[in-house]
């Protein structure tokens, strides 16, 4: 029964789409187990590219069933405009599975998520509005609406109604807002329950039984470990786990079943939205970095934060996932750089501290102690093999291997499909 985990192990757009992708012809099922259309993952094919925001990655493989957990938010709109944009470009979505316990982002929570972000002013997490937060919240808040909501509309009714008894108060009174009215929701979220009723299934039951026939599940995670709401910069954090223990609990599949957790580096950092990121870049370097490495947020559109790897990260991540495996990306970003800082350590107070320190107010001080490799200018996009790389390349992932922890298996060298060196196989 091999089951893989594959998540990112910085702060989420490390390439986890290329990676599973990469996967997707071997394994027979691939599983988002959090988050919401709040990730994006971008996946070359060819000369086609694809941008994901809710779907699994291995949608684009022919081969595997994707699957959308229960411990995923569903913004249905956006959900249905994501499987008919892959229909009309020619890509079969009928195999898709959506878990009937994953919860539902309605209308009114995207517009608490929207209006509490404004309010915060210079105090805002840097969500990206797209109802995640709110939606998780009435989850715990057990208010929540889940998928099979949709199938029984006198329960839908009451739940909606249960939820806006204290929001419309919140929205009225505290952000001068008009109130939600109930029947208008209800009318909304029904009118999509015929779309999704051929994809809703009992994934918790479907894979298992997969695992039991020695079936390949990929479960894929939405961001990265930084932005797990246990486990990262808190608060500037995503609001689900998407660390390594979150796919147990957003698939419904128990950890002894669990055989290889694989992390995502980007052979740099890079952030987007508020929040403490030791290694940032505000000079040339950072914008080099930005511009060749393509770094926008493929769902928020806006410039990701760049900076040096940082070894500190990549060993936490290690430790808090229990990584097997590294898939480091973009390693071709950094041709032709003389030198190429790699964080190693942090400077708080005069001390030096080579683990990410427990305290957010520590991390918010820490600097960065760099140690220097020696770059490369070759062309590397045209590598198949670990030998193929230019000598200081091949130093520096064997520096980044042997400070993170874990081997580095696979490498990144170019953003197609193709364009990737297999040092150990996966499976």
């Amino acid at each position: 029964m091999p089951a893989l985990v594959l998540l990112g192990a910085q702060w989420g757009d490390e390439g986890k789409g290329k990676a599973t992708d990469l996967l997707g012809g071997s394994v027979d099922y691939v599983v988002r187990y959090q988050g919401g259309n709040n990730a994006g993952h971008t996946v070359v094919v060819g000369d086609q590219k694809y941008a994901l925001h809710l779907l699994p990655s291995g949608i684009l493989s022919p081969t595997c069933t994707p699957v959308i957990g229960n411990g995923v938010v569903v913004d249905p709109s956006v959900l249905l405009s994501e499987l008919s944009g892959l229909n009309e470009r020619g890509v079969d979505t009928s195999k898709l599975l959506i878990s009937g316990n994953a919860h539902i982002i309605t209308p009114y929570n995207v517009t608490v998520d929207k209006v509490t972000e404004r309010f915060l002013g210079k105090r805002k997490i840097g969500t990206t509005g797209r109802g995640i937060g709110p939606t998780y919240a009435d989850k715990i808040n057990r208010v929540g609406i889940r998928v099979q909501d949709l199938y029984d509309e006198s329960i839908l009714t009451q739940k909606v109604e249960a939820a806006l008894d204290v929001k419309n108060q919140i929205l009225t009174k505290l952000y001068n807002r008009r109130a939600i009215a109930v029947d208008q929701v209800v009318e909304e979220l029904v009118g999509y329950a015929e779309k999704l009723a051929p994809y809703v299934a009992d994934t918790v039951l479907v894979l298992n039984q997969a695992l039991e026939d020695d079936k390949v599940v990929l479960f894929e995670g939405g961001q990265g470990t930084l932005l797990d709401i246990d486990h990262g910069t808190y608060p500037f954090v995503t609001s689900s786990n998407p660390t390594a223990g979150g796919a147990c609990t957003g698939a419904g599949v128990g950890p002894t079943k669990i055989s290889r957790v694989i992390g995502i580096l980007k052979a740099y950092t890079t952030r987007v939205g508020a929040g403490p990121f030791p290694t940032e870049l505000f000079d040339e370097d950072g914008d080099a970095l930005r511009r060749i490495g393509g770094e926008r947020g493929v769902t928020t559109g806006r410039d990701r934060r760049c900076g040096w790897f940082d070894a500190v990260i990549a060993r936490y991540a290690t430790r808090v996932n229990g990584l097997t495996d590294f898939f480091l990306t973009k390693l071709d970003v950094l041709t032709g750089w003389e030198q190429i800082p790699v964080c190693v350590a942090y400077e708080i107070d005069g001390r030096r501290v080579e683990e990410l320190p427990y305290s957010q107010s520590d991390f918010h001080h820490a600097k960065p102690v760099y140690e220097t490799l020696p770059g490369w200018s070759e062309d590397i996009t045209k590598a198949k093999s670990f030998s193929d790389l230019p000598k200081n390349a091949q130093n520096y992932v064997k520096a980044l291997e042997e400070m993170s922890g874990a081997p580095i298996s696979a490498i990144g060298v170019g953003p197609g499909r193709d364009e990737t060196i297999e040092i150990n196989s996966f499976l």
